[in-house]
């Protein structure tokens, strides 16, 4: 009874986060990770963990994708530059084996400063505030930066295009997530080919049947209300809440308490 009531608090962890991270366009990874790290799972190797949870990423940012996308909020002219950037980078991140001290302080140094850039912007929603498109090797350097960051961490890398992306004015918040997921699974892609070659394990797929199961309810939950029920101003605030989450759960695991 104790393992069946372990388990169906895991799967009903990861239908909340996929929600959640699915509500802003966000795949979830790091969501994923945090609470697999707190189950049996934390025994298998990091790249277990990292592919299982890019395989997530894929279904759930799949789902933002097409919810955003079908909603209006999509632009590929946007979109196309990053991409283009990121997915060799993800992949050589995805080959690349990191220190997992490396790791927790790159994430969540970088996830609170991008909370908190992004929470004092200013909050005006008008199209009149957003400006054109990045110059295009801009927008690859960028692309390739979080490409790699996303590879060597094991996540999509949406939770850093997105602040960057409006803390620039590049786009509003609803077609940045729009953007996000596109890019998130793309990245997640190329972070699971690049982690296969290195020769990492594997993934179980009697494991992920359930896990996806639970994944992609949350994530047509989520997608669906953020793309048609909430305001802009609500998906800015969620995606400021989704970064500080994560930022929590990297900084707790650096100093031992996680």
């Amino acid at each position: 009874m104790e393992v069946e009531l372990g388990e169906f608090l895991l799967l009903a962890s990861l239908s909340v986060i996929a929600a959640m991270y699915a509500s802003v366009g966000h795949g979830g990874a790091s969501g994923y990770l945090a609470v697999l790290s707190l189950t049996v799972y934390a025994e298998n190797d990091p790249g277990w963990l990292k592919q299982h949870a890019w395989s997530l990423n894929l279904l759930v940012a799949g789902i933002a994708f097409l919810a955003y996308k079908r909603s209006g909020f999509f632009d590929s002219k946007l979109a196309i530059p990053f991409i283009i950037g990121s997915m060799p980078a993800a992949l050589i991140g995805g080959y690349l084996r990191v220190n997992d001290d490396i790791y927790d302080i790159l994430l969540s140094v970088t996830l609170v400063v991008a909370a908190w850039k992004l929470y004092t912007t200013k909050s005006d929603m008008s199209v009149n505030s957003f400006s054109n498109s990045p110059p295009v090797h801009i927008a690859l350097i960028v692309g390739a930066v979080i490409g790699l960051l996303s590879g060597i961490i094991g996540v999509g890398g949406g939770i850093f295009l997105s602040p960057v992306i409006l803390l620039f004015g590049w786009s509003d918040p609803k077609t940045t997530a729009g953007v996000a997921a596109v890019f998130i699974w793309l990245n997640s892609a190329a972070g699971l080919i690049g982690s296969s070659l290195s020769g990492q394990n594997v993934i179980e797929i009697g494991v992920l049947i359930p896990f996806a199961i639970a994944v992609l309810i949350g994530g047509y939950l989520g997608s669906k209300f953020g793309s048609e029920k909430f305001s802009q101003s609500s998906v800015k605030n969620l995606l400021i809440s989704v970064m500080l989450i994560a930022a929590t759960r990297q900084i707790l695991a650096l100093i031992g308490l996680w």
